[in-house]
């Protein structure tokens, strides 16, 4: 009886561990459920971990900013308080009548405005002012044209597979499907990539602190700036283009594409969706 206690505890020991390790077999399918699909929307070119430090086995490769920037009077215009609300109700009535717009005429558009507009996205803030945004003006056609093919092709599989019975049912409503006749029609794109980080004057890593939050404030500010100058676009994150997109227009590792407009003049028969915004009591909250 002795000689088997050995045995006897190795059994009861393989027991134990059997039953601590069912609660965590998440990942596992219990007999007839479905299997568990991942969230349809994660693109791997939109995540950001520029908030965590370098790895460590890669710290020769980085290097700390040591610059050394003078701080110089700041100028300021201060209004009276009746043209401060006159100001803010004027931008509100501005930008309240942004939409996006699916319908894009091929008129050309002053590239001055373009340029102008994309420095407006220039003086977005970025953490520690590493400016972590690359903006990719495109104006030729079949540039343009490569460009919607790669989109076309995975938007129709994101559409049949990847998006998701509810995804679709929502967008539905905003007859959007993965056919992108504007990525001919626009006289301009501007795909805006992400730096997830930077490079020293002597070759070595620069961390882009919060790079995607920086870039999407950038991307506001273009919104603002395009509607201020009269044009018209639509948001759009080509999901599982990135990459692709990357390669075809030359750009380096360390850049994603975080977002994609395109831009111009609404055709003459452009229609959008009649949507209503929330009103200010159901998204500011006063403490």
């Amino acid at each position: 009886m002795l000689a088997l206690t050995p045995v006897l505890a190795a059994v009861v020991c393989i027991l134990v561990v059997w039953i601590f390790k069912i609660p965590g077999r998440s990942s596992e399918r219990r007999k007839g459920e479905p299997r568990a699909q991942p969230r349809p929307w994660v693109d791997e070119d939109l995540k950001d971990s520029s908030d965590l430090p370098p790895e460590e086995e890669d710290a020769e490769e980085w290097q700390e900013s040591e610059e050394n920037i003078d701080h110089i009077p700041f100028s300021h215009t201060r209004y009276s308080t009746k043209e401060m609300v006159r100001r803010a109700q004027e931008f509100y009535e501005l930008l309240n009548k942004r939409r996006s717009v699916r319908f894009i005429s091929s008129e050309q558009v002053p590239m001055e405005v373009i340029d102008n507009v994309i420095k407006a996205a220039g003086t977005a803030p970025s953490g520690a002012h590493t400016e972590p945004w690359t903006f990719v003006v495109v104006k030729d056609p079949d540039m343009k044209h490569k460009i919607r093919e790669i989109i076309e092709e995975e938007e129709e599989i994101n559409y049949a597979k990847r998006m998701g019975p509810r995804w679709v049912t929502d967008v539905k409503k905003l007859r959007t499907n993965w056919i992108k006749e504007y990525l001919d029609t626009a006289p301009v794109l501007i795909l805006i990539f992400k730096q997830v980080h930077g490079f020293t004057a002597n070759g070595k890593k620069r961390v882009h602190y919060y790079n995607e939050i920086s870039v999407s404030i950038a991307c506001g500010i273009l919104l603002a700036a395009l509607q201020n100058a009269g044009l018209v676009t639509v948001t759009t994150t080509p999901l599982n283009c990135g990459p692709r997109l990357r390669m075809l227009l030359g750009r380096p590792a360390n850049e994603k594409l975080l977002m994609l407009l395109p831009v111009g003049y609404p055709s003459a028969d452009a229609t959008v969706p009649d949507l209503k915004r929330k009103p200010l009591d159901q998204i500011m909250v006063t403490v």
